[in-house]
């Protein structure tokens, strides 16, 4: 089903027209406020007499004896952030932008420099929580709301990233580096949960929902903070995934001013607050509801070729520091989707398709609460603890309309009047981690990770019932220590234990290492390796053999990640970089049959009906990155670009090694964009985004086979043979902000595919015109949207 299909809204393109009703000429000069904390990246401390200066020190001040620091009655506009101290590497911090009434509220994280080069910077627009020296990209809510089609949704924003495809552009599914979109580990507060997407049956084959997407996050922008998103060889602490981690982290409120953010546009209605609970403690709450346009329309009539799309959301994000015994957070959040669909017949021509044939429901819930304590036992010691419930119920019914039920020949009481998929799944994780830092310049970082797990998939569909479920846990001790050894070379050797205690237990020492070399004060090279273990998810994780399927083995598929990276940071705002991956991975679902000798549960999680599985399957990814990013300084250009050359391939049960299906073998990414400002209380900007990336692929139809049932049957006897046209998308995003005396306001306007391009999206056998259809990606979707601050 479609997530956004509204061509009546082409009317928008008009819209630059507003921008330009919205420039004239200035009343007064405002100013804003940067302010924040400096800690040591290890133990958390807070340093004292840190030199703040913004663009080149035209404003300047350092912070004082708790690390705060304040830079106040500051023009508005854009910002680059430098933070230096002796015995740190200096910190500059890009893409910083200022308006009237919402204070920069920033915690700078320094890290300790035990070399002897001459001064080292380090350029970046979010801090690296992760420690990765290799298979990392970080992500703030400035570049989500500035990048063009992102749809204020961070996995959109990743696209834009080297080795990252989009699957479906309904959706914002991630293929990284070859792997499976259902590869992708999401974290919250760096605990690992379920899916954290509205309508994961956006963009799907058959409608079905997703494991690890959706047609747009479930966490609004409003909430996030600082993000790492890893696509390979992770450091010792990230486990139970080998095909990339989306680590989300909240956003903390402000905790000496009230703020307010209201914010519309086709996505939805955001309404936020923040602010002290206590100004004296520095406690702070952050609260964001979000309802979706689309549901506002349904609830008005409107439809979308007989759909209607609903969501909504809540989400909170509680801070309680103290002096004594740390610092304490309590977050939470829940939403809930549907999508039905209706035919209407309101040409009068009939049932076009055979999904006119039916009357489709889907609805789903998710929701996550937890809690986190961190605290600093000495200038050498931070111990963290974190918690974390959550959980989703996906439900979906077609059934039989009367053009269906005359079509097949069926009663009204028919057994095969319906299709339902019912998915439930929860997960209860926890952690305790202690970071110490050591003699003979090491840094020890240990702990453990809990996670229990449980699943319930209820397929009742046209061949019959198709039941499973299972719960277990995962147990996840590591320890990592890091090493600074002579001037230039930085050393991490770490140990990641996964128990794996379902159906059966499994048990992986999976080793972890990482190289990084300064070559001079500007470049580096690093080499990184490791070993990942990781439970699969949804229907492919069972064997099919035998009539129970609550008993079946699940068996974890396990991968060894090597990467190699160079990275020359050509001055503060450039950067260049080349990184080389490679990727083995087992225990993927083969067919072994003749009939199904090239079926692999790495290109699709529909098991075949009739025939066993072997968990022996083999695939091997591996590529070239290569990269160059210009951050958006106060001159206002930014350029983000791209390409990723690469092969992902999987080895039959009888040794052929052919393509999967997330083989597009290149991507290429442009990103550009450029500020314009008036008195620093008017801003225009224009951004561009280019993608062009080779055809995904897929198995040939059985249309015979397919014209004897109700489902679209595929040919596994093949490989995939069925490869997609190349992709090409063109996105363009326009703004003007405005600041006056007490609110700012943003206006916008994003339009996906600006170009209308008809890329292909996969095949499947419609019963009605008994012939095979081809389905096509979005075309043009324009979205404005508006953003008030006060």
């Amino acid at each position: 089903m479609k997530f956004i299909e509204m061509k009546f809204f082409l009317k928008s393109l008009l819209l630059p027209l507003l921008f330009i009703s919205q420039i004239s000429t200035a009343q007064s000069v405002l100013t804003g406020t940067i302010r924040g904390k400096v800690h040591d990246i290890t133990s958390h401390e807070a340093l004292a007499g840190v030199s703040i200066s913004l663009n080149d020190a035209t404003h300047t001040t350092v912070s004082d004896a708790d690390g705060n620091f304040l830079l106040d009655q500051l023009p508005l506009g854009r910002y680059t952030l430098k933070a230096s101290s002796v015995g740190y590497t200096t910190k500059i911090i890009n893409e910083l932008f200022l308006t009237s009434q919402k204070e920069l509220v920033l915690d700078i994280f320094l890290d300790e420099q035990v070399n002897q080069l001459d001064e080292v910077q380090v350029s970046t627009s979010s801090p690296n929580l992760s420690g990765a020296k290799t298979g990392l990209q970080t992500i703030t809510i400035e570049q989500i709301m500035r990048f063009p089609a992102t749809f204020f949704d961070p996995a959109r924003l990743a696209f834009s990233f080297p080795g990252v495809a989009n699957a479906n552009d309904q959706a914002n599914g991630m293929s990284v580096r070859g792997n499976s979109p259902d590869a992708l580990q999401w974290r919250l507060e760096g605990l690992e949960i379920v899916n954290p997407n509205h309508l994961a049956n956006a963009g799907t084959f058959s409608d079905q929902a997703s494991a690890s997407a959706g047609g747009t996050n479930m966490l609004s922008a409003q909430m996030l903070g600082n993000m790492n998103f890893l696509t390979g060889a992770f450091p010792a602490e990230y486990g139970n995934s080998y095909g990339g981690i989306m680590d989300m982290r909240l956003r903390k409120g402000n905790n000496q001013e009230r703020e307010y953010t209201v914010q519309a546009g086709l996505i939805g209605v955001d309404l936020s607050t923040e602010g002290p609970i206590s100004k004296k403690h520095g406690s702070s709450y952050l609260i964001n509801y979000r309802y979706s346009f689309t549901g506002l329309l349904a609830a008005g009539g409107v439809n979308f070729g007989g759909e209607t799309i609903r969501f909504q959301d809540l989400a909170v994000n509680l801070s309680f520091p103290t002096k004594r015994y740390g610092d304490f957070t309590i977050f939470g959040m829940g939403g809930s989707n549907s999508n039905d669909f209706e035919f209407t017949d309101e040409d009068g021509l009939g049932p076009q398709t055979s999904k006119d044939l039916s009357d489709i429901n889907y609805q789903s819930e998710m929701g996550a609460v937890g809690a986190t304590h961190q605290i600093t036992l000495s200038s050498n010691l931070l111990w963290r603890t974190a918690i974390a419930y959550s959980g989703l119920n996906a439900d979906r019914v077609e059934g039989f309309n009367a053009f269906g039920f005359d079509f097949y020949n069926l009663s009204d009481n028919a057994y095969l009047k319906n299709y339902v998929n019912y998915r439930n799944q929860s997960k209860l994780s926890g952690s305790s981690i202690f970071t110490r830092k050591m003699s003979g310049n090491s840094v020890l970082k240990s702990g453990v990770f809990f996670t229990r797990s449980q699943s319930i998939t209820d397929i009742d569909d046209f061949t019959g019932v198709f039941y499973t479920e299972h719960s277990g846990n995962v147990v996840q001790p590591f320890a990592q220590i890091s090493k600074v050894v002579g001037n230039r070379l930085t050393a991490d050797f770490g140990l990641h234990y996964s128990f794996y205690d379902f159906v059966e237990t499994y048990k992986y020492l999976e080793p972890r290492a990482a190289l990084s070399y300064k070559l001079s004060q500007k470049q580096q090279i690093s080499l990184s390796y490791g070993k990942h273990s990781s439970q699969p998810n949804g229907v492919q994780s069972f064997i099919l053999s035998g009539d129970i399927l609550n008993d079946r083995e699940i068996i974890p598929i396990v991968a060894n990640h090597l990467n190699l990276k160079y990275e020359n940071n050509l001055n503060q705002n450039n950067k260049i970089s080349a990184e080389v991956f490679y990727q083995t991975a087992r225990n993927s679902n083969l067919g072994f049959d003749s009939d199904n000798r090239f079926y692999s549960s790495l290109n699709t999680g529909i098991q075949p009906y009739g025939f066993s599985s072997l968990l022996n399957g083999k695939s091997r990814n591996y590529g070239l990155e290569l990269s160059y990013q210009k951050y958006l300084t106060p001159n206002g250009l930014f350029v983000l670009a791209n390409t990723t050359l690469y092969r992902s391939l999987f080895t039959t049960v009888d040794n052929i090694e052919t393509d999967t299906k997330y083989a597009a073998n290149k991507i290429v990414n442009v990103t550009i964009g450029k500020e314009w400002s008036w008195n620093k209380e008017r801003t225009f900007g224009a951004n561009m985004r280019v993608v062009y990336m080779g055809g995904f692929r897929n198995y040939a139809i059985d249309e015979a086979a397919s014209a004897n049932s109700f489902l679209t049957q595929f040919d596994y006897s093949k490989p995939l043979t069925d490869v997609n046209s190349d992709y090409f998308r063109p996105d363009i995003r326009v703004y003007i902000k405005r600041s006056k005396e007490k609110i700012s306001r943003m206006l916008s306007l994003d339009i996906q595919n600006v170009s209308n391009q008809q890329n292909q999206a996969y095949k499947y056998f419609d019963r009605l015109s008994n012939s095979v259809v081809q389905k096509y990606q979005l075309g043009m979707v324009p979205m404005i949207n508006y953003r008030l601050e006060f």
